[in-house]
């Protein structure tokens, strides 16, 4: 056996889809795909340099709601086609992955490769150890091996590259142990020796994992020249040990998350003997004896060794979770509430999907007196958001008393009247007309950004803060919620003012404040030049101020502590449950609405399959899971 493994420079290009089809064989049913690519016809695309066996591509599909491309290895190479033909097989996880297996033939992809390096050709002796290292910058013409197999080992999706690398060996050459959960794929072009398949739930091959077909002992009788490898971590942490103890040769393709890779973002490395090595460029395929898999063998876990609490496994529900929440003492089934501004006053939806399955709903924002906001534009789109400066325009809190809530009540969900004013006076005022309604909670609005008096210029400072905060609560014995904003420079100490003053909660962001300038003309979008940014883009700083709050707030007795309700560029269920192991008693639901109106029914749906996948019977059972061994014990006041 030779290799013909050199280096390879990747090249940015577009390619054109000839099939995506489901994997026939993978469970569940349409989970892995299988995307067949061609490339245009140039001297870089000639077959000649194509990709080698263990290299990988940046996969993007063209139109795309993605950032970056994904990392795909090559599962097979088609070189006899009018044109180069390249077979990925590619795992469903998240928005990338869903796109490029939702393409159809004609479609085009970004591609960048191929990438990394590839799997080295079984050598002779360990004297070539020291010299390829980590293989990072070619695999070397490798001396034949006179006599002896080659043991292959693929784990789950990590059977495409393996397989590839199977089929540029001799037929009979090697063997072949593939691993699955539940059922088996890939394996239609490999001829090997003897192949071996286990699955966890016994549907094909040998029941359990990669240890009930392959052990120490096994390696030591195969008369093994090398071992080569790609899986999930413990399954190459184990196959490591193995090889390692047979004193054999063994080469492992690792993954990890990046941005590039070409070798620049510095996102990919791994943990090595020689230090950190860049799995784009310096892998992925890596000698085994530089590998560091400490902690990586069900001992310890990164969360440990980072100091976080980490929970144990639990079994899934066979009954349905509760999604119940308690909130100043009014119930909520469910902690999925329409976020003020983006819901109207809940009947403008009505006609679109079932709102009684909310768990609450808050008003656009009310003023004493009406208001017709700001002029100009008001909403603007920028990527991954939604700028905008509506300005409060609403009908008064005594026609909302008369005309909207009625309607807001019949519709089942909580009804909690958004409260905002232009001074203290308003503030007041309005807080006594709500209060002698049947409206069960009042959220206290002094964080809009898009008003010139009142608003934000309330929620900036403790002061300002905890003077309207007294001054509403001296009016009202509705359950209050204070509505902050994320531009206080001293946000958790203005929280925990309102608290002091009152607050029965805290909801937590409101929008961040931009600019929008149109450069044609060279003026800025909005009238009054800043203007609220909500959506996706803000999600990670809304999640770090939601984490920060909640420590913040558990340094008080346990007596004094509030619930937090989240918000900020929440759209999907993972979106909520981030927040929710944050810390978040509940989420709000904004800009989300506007891009897909059902967006908070599937968040409820999806927040509740989670659960029950995960053995959460009640939101408490995983509510501020990331707090940390130093968390304070208690519970918040309800």
């Amino acid at each position: 056996m030779s290799s013909e493994c050199n280096k390879t420079y990747p090249l940015y290009t577009q390619a054109q889809v000839v099939r995506c089809t489901a994997v026939e064989g993978a469970a569940p049913k349409g989970s892995v795909w299988q995307l067949v690519v061609e490339l245009p016809w140039s001297e870089e695309t000639h077959p000649k340099s194509l990709p080698l066996a263990g290299q990988f591509y940046m996969l993007q599909a063209a139109r795309t709601n993605t950032l970056l491309g994904r990392p795909i290895s090559v599962f097979h190479v088609n070189k006899e086609a009018e044109r180069p033909q390249i077979e990925f097989l590619i795992l469903i996880k998240g928005q990338g992955t869903v796109e490029l297996c939702s393409l159809k033939a004609g479609d085009k992809v970004n591609l960048l490769g191929p990438c990394g390096n590839c799997f080295p050709a079984p050598f002779e002796s360990l004297r070539d150890h020291t010299t390829l290292g980590s293989l990072s910058l070619a695999c070397t013409e490798l001396v034949e091996v006179k006599g002896g197999k080659v043991c292959i080992i693929g784990g789950g999706i990590g059977v495409a590259p393996v397989a590839g690398f199977a089929e540029t060996l001799p037929a009979q050459s090697y063997d072949f142990y593939a691993s699955f959960k539940s059922g088996s794929y890939g394996l239609e072009n490999i001829k090997p020796a003897n192949l071996a398949i286990t699955t966890d739930d016994g549907s094909v091959g040998l029941k359990g994992m990669l240890p009930a077909a392959l052990t120490e002992k096994t390696l030591q009788n195969g008369n093994y020249a090398a071992v080569y490898a790609c899986g999930p971590l413990p399954m190459l942490a184990y196959v490591k040990k193995i090889a390692e103890a047979c004193n054999l040769p063994c080469y492992l393709s690792m993954e990890s998350r990046m941005a590039c890779g070409v070798g620049v973002c510095l996102g990919c490395t791994i943990q090595t003997s020689e230090g950190k090595k860049r799995c784009c460029s310096e892998g992925p395929v890596f000698y085994s004896r530089i590998l560091d898999f400490e902690n990586l063998d069900g001992t310890a876990t990164r969360g440990q060794v980072a100091g976080i609490r980490i929970q144990k496994r639990r079994d899934p529900l066979t009954t349905e979770p509760d999604l119940s929440v308690n909130i100043a003492g009014v119930h909520f089934n469910n902690p999925v509430i329409a976020s003020s501004g983006c819901f109207g006053f809940g009947t403008e939806y009505e006609s679109v999907f079932d709102v009684s399955r909310l768990g609450g709903i808050s008003s656009k924002g009310l003023t004493l007196e009406p208001r017709q906001g700001n002029d100009g534009i008001r909403v603007y789109e920028t990527p991954s958001g939604l700028m905008n400066s509506i300005g409060l325009q609403n009908p008064g809190i005594p026609h909302f008393i008369e005309h909207e809530l009625p309607a807001m009540l019949k519709l089942g969900p909580v009804a909690i009247a958004n409260l905002s004013g232009s001074s203290l006076e308003t503030y007041t005022k309005g807080a006594e007309l709500l209060d002698k309604t049947e409206v069960p909670m009042i959220e206290l609005n002094i964080s809009c950004p898009n008003v010139s008096a009142g608003g934000a210029a309330f929620g900036m400072t403790c002061q300002a803060a905890g003077e309207v905060v007294r001054a509403v609560r001296a009016v009202t014995k509705k359950p209050l919620a204070v509505k902050l904003t994320p531009q206080s420079l001293e946000l958790n100490s203005v929280a925990l003012e309102c608290i002091k003053a009152g607050a029965d909660a805290i909801s937590l962001c409101n929008s961040f404040q931009g600019i929008a300038i149109d450069i044609e003309r060279g003026v800025p979008i909005f009238e009054k030049l800043k203007a609220g940014l909500g959506g996706p883009a803000i999600r990670p700083i809304a999640v770090r101020l939601v984490y920060e709050l909640v420590q913040a707030i558990n340094t008080l007795p346990a007596e004094q502590r509030v619930p937090v309700i989240a918000l900020g560029g929440i759209a999907t269920w993972q979106d909520a449950v981030e927040f929710i192991m944050a810390g978040a008693d509940a989420i709000q639901v904004g800009t989300a609405t506007f891009a897909n109106p059902p967006a908070m029914i599937e968040i409820i749906d999806g927040l509740a399959a989670f659960m029950k996948r995960k053995g959460y019977a009640k939101l408490a059972d995983f509510k501020g899971i990331i707090q940390g061994p130093s968390r304070a014990s208690g519970t918040p006041k309800v």
